[in-house]
């Protein structure tokens, strides 16, 4: 392992301070499975939650003893921040993924254990074997769930029909789904929007509301929950904009920008990777990046690559 380096070409483990504890994730990235890797939104998601967690839906005292699912779960990242809050968490991979996400839930576990053996705060976590659409595996974890997690999930288009045929099994009526995501295709993020919002009640986190450093344009939040009945609408006087316990405040703020198009979100998105990217090259000249901002240089370099047109 070298704790120091992030992006290492042999298996290493990542420091990472989660509400107070300091977690060691491993990671692989020799691995030719993407799970293998802490992906930024997992980051994002976690401080989202250190941020927002003193009150509201997200603190202690609301979450204690609420179910969670993590699909996707790679390291595990996510899962420990809902862990940490007091839930009891599943936290769930392919097969392939399973030892090191194992690995890192034992050595985690037993580091929170020590560190606060008398502490009521944190609940539980465990791992679980799911292969999205899969019956077998969505029946052994024993839906439904009061959350369901998860964090850069969709990276290809093929991937959106099992991914909410697996939501929807895991769901009950008050099911809340939070789902952390880097725009990296405009064409499946824009798919993924439009299948969202078919079959759910969508909101999007302000940037406000995310950890001012443990954030970045291209990385959005979703909360999302069933769709009121179509005959109460009218009744709840906002239909899917309505206000999100304790974390959106408006309209305005649910949509970042109050735009009425998710395409102008887009063509801002790639605009403040620009202007961010030259922002930290400017940094560098002067001072060491944060391991976190050394990452956006990385994933902002690829996202710009792949958006080029070459005729």
């Amino acid at each position: 392992m070298e704790p120091d380096r992030l992006n290492s070409p042999a298996t290493f483990s990542m420091p990472l301070e989660v509400l107070g504890h300091e977690l060691q994730f491993s990671q692989d990235p020799n691995s030719k499975h993407l799970g293998t890797t802490v992906w930024d939104a997992s980051l994002v998601f976690v401080k989202f939650l250190e941020k927002n967690c003193r009150k509201g839906r997200f603190s202690p005292s609301k979450l204690k003893g609420k179910r969670v699912i993590e699909l996707g779960a790679g390291c595990g990242v996510a899962g420990f921040g809902m862990a940490l809050l007091g839930c009891d968490v599943v936290t769930t991979d392919q097969v392939e993924v399973l030892p090191l996400l194992m690995r890192n839930v034992e050595r985690n576990t037993s580091r929170i254990l020590q560190m606060n053996s008398d502490s009521d705060s944190f609940g539980s976590i465990q791992v679980a074997e799911l292969d999205w659409g899969n019956e077998d595996h969505i029946r052994a974890v024993g839906p439904p769930f009061d959350y369901i997690i998860g964090t850069d999930v969709v990276y290809a288009e093929r991937l959106l029909e099992p991914l909410l045929q697996t939501i929807t099994a895991l769901s009950g009526p008050k099911t809340t789904i939070l789902l952390g995501y880097e725009i990296r295709s405009t064409n499946v993020h824009e798919q993924m929007l439009q299948m969202w919002r078919r079959n759910f009640d969508v909101k999007i986190v302000p940037q406000s509301k995310m950890d001012p450093t443990f954030q970045h344009p291209s990385i959005q939040l979703f909360i999302m929950g069933s769709k009121p009945p179509e005959g109460n609408i009218e009744n709840t006087g906002k239909g899917s904009d309505q206000k999100s316990d304790k974390v959106e405040t408006s309209k305005e703020e649910n949509d970042i920008d109050g735009r009425s198009t998710e395409e102008e979100k887009v063509s801002d998105s790639v605009s403040d990777v620009v202007e961010e990217g030259c922002e930290l090259v400017k940094k560098a000249q002067n001072e060491k990046l944060s391991d976190f901002e050394a990452r956006r240089v990385g994933s902002m370099a690829a996202r710009l690559l792949r958006d080029v047109k070459i005729d």
